[in-house]
C-alpha cells in the first residue's frame, strides 16, 4: 500500500532534490506544496502521512505549520528539511513535533537513515 508523502518547499528545485533523494523502492503517493497553507490542505485531504517540510516559505512558514499541526492534534510524520541548521531552530522544531531534521542540501542517505530509524521504510 502506498504511503502518502507531501514535500513542502517554496523552491521547486528544492522540492525536486528531496523527491530525487527518496528511496526508489518506496511505494508512495506524492504531493507537492509551495507553502504551509498548501501543506495543511494536503494533510487535511489525506495526502501527508509523511511530510518533508521547509522552514522558510511565504504565506505560512514551516514553524507555523508545525504549530497548527500541534494545535489541531493532527498526526503526521514530519521531517524538517532546512538550510537553517542553528541548534535553536532544531530544538524549536523538535519541540513543535517534528520527528527529524535534515540539513540542505538533502542527501539520499540522510532521508533513508531517518525513514529506517522510525520504521517508515
Amino acid at each position: 500500500m502506498a504511503v502518502s508523502v507531501t514535500v513542502v518547499d517554496d523552491s521547486k528545485i528544492s522540492r525536486k532534490m528531496v523527491i530525487r533523494a527518496l528511496p526508489p523502492q518506496w511505494n508512495i503517493e506524492l504531493t507537492q506544496a509551495e507553502n504551509g497553507e498548501e501543506a495543511l490542505a494536503a494533510y487535511r485531504d489525506g495526502k501527508a502521512e509523511v511530510m518533508f517540510l521547509d522552514l522558510t516559505m511565504p504565506v505560512m512558514d514551516g514553524y507555523q505549520v508545525l504549530e497548527q499541526l500541534q494545535k489541531e492534534q493532527l498526526n503526521t510524520f514530519v521531517v524538517v528539511v532546512s538550510a537553517d541548521i542553528q541548534p535553536e531552530a532544531q530544538a524549536r522544531v523538535k519541540k513543535l513535533g517534528a520527528m527529524a531534521f535534515i540539513k540542505k542540501p538533502v542527501k539520499t542517505l540522510d532521508i533513508q537513515n531517518v525513514l529506517h530509524e522510525y520504521g517508515i521504510v
